[in-house]
């Protein structure tokens, strides 16, 4: 029996029709219009920004400029600007500046650089330029995005409050180099007459309160005249460099206690020096840094009650050292430690016998331990005494 014909072997054979092109996807159309609409927002944000802007490459070759770059450099076109390196525009003593802000951005790889720098105008005026400057990515590779801000108004305010500063300073010295003169004649005329009333025989000896108002007299000279040698003193220190030399510092300190021995036994401390087993040894300014110690232990002495001790320990940290001047006295109250350090400290207080202060004297030792590299800081508990630390290289 015949099998019946398939339907297939029955029927004309039709060819396939080709599928339409697949439409573009509605999340490709959406990444589309966001990447458009970002274009958008960064062409806005970048031409119309009161700040010069501007993308250089890594050849400091100026891809792209805002209207606010052309006028703080005084041209009209982007075209003039485009396509010249910003070498061009920089002045010759701060050429370098860009060469360093190449450097960090492309060849150590900083997500960010600043610098103030000095630019030239169309006109061949110079004028003083905030600098930043961001890598951002880029088809042809990194692209420096750099924000100019002109800072020539603030340059100059610096340059007239310097120069006001210096001519005050100025004045400060000349004054303060000019009383001593006068205070040590004052001291000398007091002595003079102190020794004409001794010395003369026979004759009644002066009233008490006579004796006390010359008394007085020398105490105020004395300080003025400590007051002067610190304003002389600060001065100093701006002035003159810091040469440093290697010192012994257990035969350093140990020499410079002594000088405090008749002052601590006439005030009833002892004084005490801790000394590792093995010397150390520090590079130091021996006389400026002397000051730092006689600051710091002239304080402790004011502070420390009789039967008190101050001492001065030496010990080392790695490769630094650290200097502790501690005293068992009365202590600093917690909430004058803030402006210990500061110029013409406000919070300073008289010592247990009266003594004064010119609240100099730790805004000097601070100074000169920055200027020697190192770090003080204190730690102190009223009634339980004060310990100021040094750490240097």
């Amino acid at each position: 029996m015949a099998k019946p014909p398939s339907s297939a072997a029955g029927k004309t054979r039709q060819a396939a029709t080709p599928k339409p092109a697949a439409a573009p996807s509605v999340a490709r159309q959406s990444a589309k219009v966001r990447y458009e609409q970002s274009q958008v927002r960064f062409r806005t944000v970048f031409e119309n920004s009161p700040l010069g802007q501007k993308i250089i490459t890594a050849d400091l070759i100026i891809r792209q400029v805002n209207a606010a770059t052309l006028t703080m450099l005084g041209y009209t076109r982007p075209e003039e600007l485009v396509g010249r390196k910003i070498l061009e525009f920089a002045h010759p003593d701060h050429r370098p500046d860009w060469h360093e802000l190449q450097m960090r951005l492309w060849e150590h790889k900083l997500p960010s650089f600043s610098l103030e720098t000095c630019l030239v105008r169309a006109d061949k005026s110079s004028f003083w330029c905030q600098v930043h400057s961001v890598l951002v990515p880029d088809a042809d590779g990194e692209l420096g995005y750099t924000i100019l801000e002109d800072i020539s108004e603030r340059k100059a305010l610096e340059a007239k409050l310097r120069r006001l500063y210096d001519a005050q300073e100025t004045i400060v010295q000349l004054v303060t180099h000019d009383l001593k003169a006068p205070v040590a004649q004052i001291e000398l005329l007091v002595d003079l007459l102190l020794r004409e009333l001794a010395g003369r025989p026979g004759e009644t000896p002066p009233p008490p309160e006579m004796m006390h108002y010359f008394n007085l007299i020398r105490e105020a000279c004395t300080q003025a005249s400590g007051l002067l040698q610190d304003v002389l003193y600060v001065g100093d220190l701006d002035a003159q460099g810091l040469e440093k030399t290697s010192v012994d510092l257990n035969a350093y300190l140990g020499a410079q206690l002594e000088v405090y021995r008749l002052a601590a036994e006439q005030k009833g401390v002892a004084l005490a020096v801790a000394l590792p087993k093995q010397t150390l040894y520090g590079q130091l300014h021996p006389e400026k840094f002397a000051r730092v110690l006689a600051n710091l232990v002239g304080n402790a002495l004011k502070f420390t009650p009789a039967g008190g001790t101050v001492t001065i320990a030496l010990e080392p940290q790695g490769k630094r050292f650290r200097i502790a001047v501690r005293d068992t006295g009365i202590g600093i109250p917690s909430r004058l430690h803030a402006h210990l350090f500061d110029k013409f400290n406000p919070s300073r207080r008289a010592g247990l016998s009266g003594e004064t202060t010119t609240g100099l004297g730790l805004f000097i030792a601070r100074q000169l331990v920055q200027l020697h590299g190192g770090d003080i800081w204190l730690e102190s508990r009223e009634q339980e005494g004060t310990t100021f630390f040094i750490e240097l290289p």
